[in-house]
């Protein structure tokens, strides 16, 4: 390395700081709110909500975005938010034994393939009916049906999307992901689902990974975990549905042309693969055969969490409300139908295998 370079790493690594300061000072006055709550309902013997910092977090960062705005000072750090949530998901492992995995991964792979087809297919079925553009409606399914928006990034590449429809997509995901995380809770309580059924539900019929990790949160922590772990199920079928998406439109001369042959294909399903689901797996393997104890084990929990607060923080942060007007209407039209048919769908889904298999 150069000295030039030499000098110039530090540097680089200092402009993530402000942000990343932001984000933890959000998510700790979070914390900080839900306590200050608690403690004066004691004080005044009031029936107060306990409502968690996850919310506290996500509302102010919601707050700052919409009034003063983001400063360019904090972009590179709050831009971290997304590797705070791999690696919040990548500890989360340690609290899984392989075996809770392979028992309701069984039951969520099959109600996961179900949730794809169903969203893919309603989605696709009301861009034609709102005459959104076939692009559009393609990225719109990607990302309802698989991980919001890393699923809607690595199906622009691959079908050669324009800017203008990855954006009309993102905003549309990011503000459905906004209304799941304030309703879906309230609706887990009105039904009394429980911890497990709420996870999966949540895991299933939310869009944006981050937003199904603060919805999970939001109803329990237990809740959260079942969801961090369907979604993860749902994240992991991204190279195969882009890869399809990718040989349709190249078919049509409308994207570029994808290798034939197992393996260019296989490698373009794993350039696309979430590298992250398989860090939760290594995780859980290792506390499975017992190379972590229960003290590492309570130490990575807690360490996920520090990681999912400054994701919570930059969910907020990221959320614009001015950005989200200038999209327009029928993408929002066509994302929340179809939430609220794959939400539906879910729900029914979970209640049927909950009574099946007694999750």
């Amino acid at each position: 390395m150069t000295t030039t370079s030499a000098k110039a790493a530090p540097g680089a690594l200092l402009r993530y700081v402000p942000g990343l300061l932001l984000l933890a000072g959000i998510g700790l006055l979070g914390k900080w709110a839900q306590l200050e709550l608690q403690a004066v309902g004691k004080a005044t013997h009031t029936a107060l909500p306990d409502i968690e910092y996850v919310l506290w977090a996500i509302v102010i960062g919601a707050v700052i975005s919409n009034t003063v705005g983001l400063h360019p000072v904090f972009r590179a750090g709050v831009g971290t938010y997304e590797l705070w949530l791999k690696i919040g998901i990548v500890l989360l492992g340690a609290r899984y034994v392989l075996g809770d995995l392979a028992k309701l991964g069984g039951v969520s792979i099959v109600l996961v393939f179900i949730d794809v087809a169903v969203a893919t297919g309603i989605v696709l079925l009301l861009g034609r009916v709102f005459k959104l553009g076939a692009k559009l409606s393609s990225l719109l399914a990607i990302g309802t049906a698989i991980c919001g928006v890393s699923a809607i990034i690595a199906g622009k590449g691959a079908i050669e999307a324009e800017e203008e429809d990855s954006g009309y997509a993102i905003a549309a995901i990011l503000a459905l992901g906004a209304v799941a995380l304030f309703s879906f809770p309230l609706i887990g309580h009105a039904l009394n689902l429980s911890e497990q059924e709420f996870g999966l539900w949540a895991g299933l019929a939310v869009d944006n990974t981050a937003e199904t990790t603060a919805t999970g949160a939001l109803y329990s922590a237990h809740a959260q975990d079942v969801a961090v772990l369907v979604k993860s199920t749902r994240n992991a079928l991204i190279g195969f549905v882009v890869l399809a998406y990718a040989l349709y439109f190249s078919a049509r001369g409308q994207a570029a042309k994808v290798a034939s042959g197992f393996l260019p294909r296989a490698g373009f399903v794993w350039r696309k693969f979430p590298k992250f689901v398989l860090g939760f797996l290594a995780v859980s393997a290792l506390a499975t055969v017992g190379v972590l104890g229960k003290a590492e084990v309570a130490s990575l929990g807690n360490l996920s969490k520090w990681a999912f607060l400054l994701t919570f923080a930059g969910v907020g942060l990221n959320f614009n409300l001015a950005r989200m007007r200038r999209s327009g209407w029928r993408p929002f039209v066509v994302g929340a139908l179809a939430l609220l048919v794959v939400a539906g769908t879910a729900l029914v889904e979970v209640l049927v295998a909950s009574r099946a298999v007694g999750l």
